[in-house]
């Protein structure tokens, strides 16, 4: 049994934080910002909005798309570094706000590699007889976790969410192959030192700003280089297929440069490569749910279309899937 996506939605906050605003606070400038990351400027969610919230109303249009109700699911996976509380699971707060009491709901961390590991998970749910209808959902705030006196972190993230609905069923896009991967030795080049057991929140951890991103920028972007070329053809092998089958590459929106670099490994021209970027920044686990909505919106995918989704995050994570629309 194969699992298909049958539905898709998104959500954006409607502030918009551009880089002429962060001029003002950091020591930055657009032409900077742009040249190196592709980013003109990204969402930023209200103090009172959070991860729950904006997953919410991206399950509320991948539901309506998908003709599914919330009532039909049986399973909801959110996939988020930045849930509203430590714990319980920021998909419980999903699953109340959409009355679907019947559905299992849990939490899943994997950076911005996160939205395809939970497509994956889901995938593998449904094929097992285990779910008949899930619905996946990638969210993040990191507005509340970046530091905004560091212009090297501050200036590359945004907030938002993603949904994707699977089924059985023969749906838009049956998913053909999949790929994921991690290297826990490169942990402390993108990683939050506190809040968790070995950083507890204290008034020391606080005056030392540890609640916020980390990020060794230059090795992240050598690692995300490599790899998102090297998964992309690993999942696109598994579904059988080479790369010139390959309609639209969508890949995870963190940095421009990044995002060439792979479509040149995979030597597909910048008009099969879906790019946001510059609107959003990196909404981490939000960013590929996001980009696969909006290129399905745009009527940049169409039936028959192979499309391939990547990844990679803090972990260090990565992921890729094939999808037949």
């Amino acid at each position: 049994m194969s699992a298909s996506i049958l539905g898709t939605g998104h959500y954006v906050p409607p502030r918009v934080v551009t880089n002429a605003e962060l001029e003002k606070t950091v020591a930055t400038t657009d032409e900077w910002i742009v040249s190196r990351t592709g980013i003109r400027e990204r969402r930023i969610a209200a103090d009172d909005q959070h991860v729950s919230d904006m997953a919410y109303e991206a399950a509320k249009k991948a539901l309506e798309s998908s003709g599914v109700k919330a009532s039909e699911l049986d399973v909801i996976i959110l996939a988020t570094l930045t849930p509203d509380y430590a714990w319980p699971a920021a998909a419980c707060l999903v699953q109340r706000k959409l009355g679907a009491p019947q559905a299992a709901a849990f939490d899943i961390s994997a950076a911005c590699s996160g939205f395809v590991y939970a497509l994956s998970v889901g995938a593998g749910m449904i094929a097992s007889g285990a779910a008949k209808k899930v619905l996946v959902l990638g969210a993040e705030k990191l507005s509340a976790a970046v530091d905004w006196t560091d212009r090297n972190t501050c200036v590359l993230f945004g907030d938002g969410a993603g949904a994707a609905v699977l089924g059985a069923d023969n749906g838009r896009g049956r998913i053909l192959g999949l790929h994921l991967g991690s290297d826990g030795n490169a942990v402390e080049l993108l990683y939050q030192p506190g809040g968790g057991t070995v950083c507890p929140a204290s008034e020391k951890s606080v005056a030392e700003r540890q609640h916020f991103l980390k990020m060794n920028g230059k090795d992240v972007f050598k690692f995300a280089v490599k790899v998102m070329g090297e998964a992309a053809e690993k999942a696109i092998g598994k579904a059988g297929l080479t790369n010139a089958d390959i309609a639209l590459f969508i890949p995870h929106q963190a940095n421009i440069r990044i995002i060439e670099a792979a479509a040149k490994r995979l030597d597909l021209p910048m008009d099969k490569v879906f790019v946001n970027i510059d609107k959003y920044g990196n909404t981490s686990a939000a960013s590929v749910g996001i980009a696969l909505d909006e290129a399905v919106s745009q009527g940049r995918v169409k039936k028959g279309d192979k499309v391939v989704l990547v990844a990679f995050g803090a972990g260090l994570t990565w992921a890729s899937a094939v999808i037949e629309w």
